[in-house]
């Protein structure tokens, strides 16, 4: 079986990446964003909301809702983005419902490293013994993919940002991850794996992905039963238990609910095609030319069951209209799709890449240096005038402990220039190094220097804070009819107001209403309503939001 694998990999190729390193590289991906702002517009803020409430005894936690308006099931993500709230009181509310979802990006990124790690070290993905020695050793092997798969997850555009949000999304990536690791570690870690598959697929379902837990299910059965392992085989068992126990779980918490989308336009395949291009760059190239090199071996389990999750999430995206939500729970599978790549990668291919990284990630540093320059100094103007121009009110800040990290960030990029142009290198991983090290300086720079004005822009703290400036001191309930549910967590949770989401402005009993409108000439929008201010959001042009006082008889 060895001499027909594609992998031909000599004993200097199968170098581990330092710890030292790894460590610190993935807490430089980590940990930025976590600390220092307020909970993003959309689904970053609606899910805070939910666990705010909670957390604050002002939900149930059987039924949390906000504005009137209940969530649709998936209730695990908000237990314990309340549960960290409730435990962590001398931290700001925002941060202690972070930091387990933080800790949930750090558990996906090891299972990662494992899960590429126990199926290399299977005989079908072994590389190719030589004639006279020198291969590289299995373990040794089984390690350096291993460190290839955990950069190229860091390297993958779409989990940059989703990925650091506390959304259910979190939990459900940990759900698929941890699917994939006890496929992996099924023949060597037989506890382990039985535990992780146990847990992964009831995570999905109490997340509110249940279609994709069963769908796992079935496809991990299958290809537990198709196994040359007898312990692989008898894991099929556990693995039809935990579709069972995720159904009924799903079930039991109402989160049966399938996010279809309506027949897609025209425009659909385009739109769907460009994500796919962006968001999993760069694995996915690399994993079509897995799937190529490795053609003979698609029924092997270091094959099938990464394709196997890939292809879910690739379903999941397209019934729901090109989510990019439910793309994102394909990357972990895609990375370690990707490091059995790495064994097969020509020079030429991996030059190509590394050239490509290297100007692509430092022309995106100099931007971000630029802009943070002009800010602070003013110096060149152009950048400064255009911050005002998108961030009306916006006035930068000086931090040094950020501007400390971001030259640490930047001069550690430069140094990882140097390391990789000085010389010829031998390790698996090397191709992945330039495009990681580059999205995480992408990341730690945005989230040192350009932090204030993100957080400005993306947050609904400033249109709260106008808000309140207009708002009478009595206000007791405010109407947001058919807003979204991001503002309406914004508008409880910052602006301490009672909210009600669910009635029409001719319903509803509040005293004020707030409708949101791109017409200055707009009429109140039902009898017996009184215009009582106008207000914008610093970032929005056109967009307005208009306060209604009830009139008095």
């Amino acid at each position: 079986m060895n001499q027909a694998t594609p992998a031909i990999v000599a004993e200097r190729g199968a170098q581990r990446l330092p710890r030292l390193a790894l460590l610190l590289f993935c807490a430089a991906y980590v940990i930025p964003g976590v600390f220092g702002r307020d909970p993003w517009r959309n689904a970053d803020l609606t899910a805070y909301g939910f666990m705010a409430k909670i957390a604050a005894g002002l939900s149930p936690w059987h039924h949390p809702e906000l504005g009137g308006i209940t969530t649709d099931g998936g209730l695990l993500p908000y237990w314990v983005g309340a549960l960290f709230i409730k435990l962590l009181p001398f931290l700001d509310p925002a941060l202690a419902a972070r930091i387990p979802f933080a800790l949930i990006l750090v558990g996906v990124i090891a299972l990662v490293w494992y899960s590429s790690f126990h199926f290399a070290r299977t005989e079908a993905a072994q590389p190719v013994a030589f004639a006279f020695g020198g291969e590289a050793q299995a373990v040794d092997y089984a390690r350096a993919l291993a460190d290839g798969a955990l950069l190229a997850l860091v390297a993958s555009l779409g989990l940059l940002l989703l990925g650091h949000e506390t959304t259910p999304e979190l939990l459900q990536l940990l759900g698929m991850t941890l699917f994939v690791y006890g496929m992996a570690a099924a023949p060597f870690r037989a506890l382990k794996a039985r535990l992780a598959l146990l847990l992964a697929l009831p995570i999905l379902a109490a997340s509110a992905a249940p279609a994709v837990a069963l769908m796992l299910g079935m496809g991990g059965a299958l290809i537990c039963w198709r196994s040359a392992y007898e312990p692989v085989r008898a894991s099929m068992l556990w693995v039809v238990a935990a579709t069972a126990l995720s159904a009924l779980l799903a079930w039991g918490l109402g989160s049966w609910a399938w996010r279809l989308q309506a027949l897609p336009g025209a425009d659909f395949p385009l739109r769907v095609g460009t994500l796919l291009l962006w968001f999993a760059w760069p694995v996915w190239p690399l994993a079509l030319w897995t799937l190529w090199r490795w053609r003979a071996y698609l029924q092997r389990r270091h094959v099938s069951v990464p394709l196997l999750a890939v292809m879910v999430s690739l379903l999941s995206c397209l019934a729901m209209g090109g989510s990019d939500r439910a793309l994102m729970l394909g990357l972990p599978a895609l990375a370690v799709l990707a490091s059995f790549a790495l064994p097969t990668f020509s020079r030429s291919m991996s030059a190509m890449l590394d050239w490509f990284s290297m100007f692509f990630f430092s022309a995106i540093a100099l931007f971000i240096w630029l802009y943070y320059l002009s800010m602070q100094t003013g110096w060149p103007a152009q950048p400064l005038a255009n911050v005002r121009n998108l961030a009306k009110g916006f006035e930068p800040s000086f931090h040094p402990l950020a501007l400390l990290f971001a030259v640490l960030g930047t001069a550690a990029w430069l140094g990882l220039l140097r390391w990789r142009t000085a010389r010829h290198r031998h390790a698996l991983w090397k191709s992945m190094v330039l495009p990681s090290g580059g999205v995480a300086l992408a990341w730690l720079l945005a989230m040192t220097l350009w932090l204030p004005v993100l957080d400005y822009a993306r947050s609904h703290r400033p249109l709260v804070e106008r808000l309140a400036r207009v708002m009478p001191a009595d206000t007791t309930c405010l109407a947001t009819p058919g807003q979204a549910l991001s503002l309406v967590a914004a508008l409880e949770v910052q602006g301490h107001w009672k909210v009600d989401a669910l009635h029409s402005a001719a319903d509803t009993s509040c005293r004020l209403l707030l409708v949101q409108s791109d017409d200055a000439n707009a009429s109140a929008p039902a009898p017996g309503w009184q215009l009582l201010a106008t207000v914008k959001r610093p970032t929005d042009r056109n967009l307005s939001y208009r306060l209604y006082q009830r009139e008095t008889r």
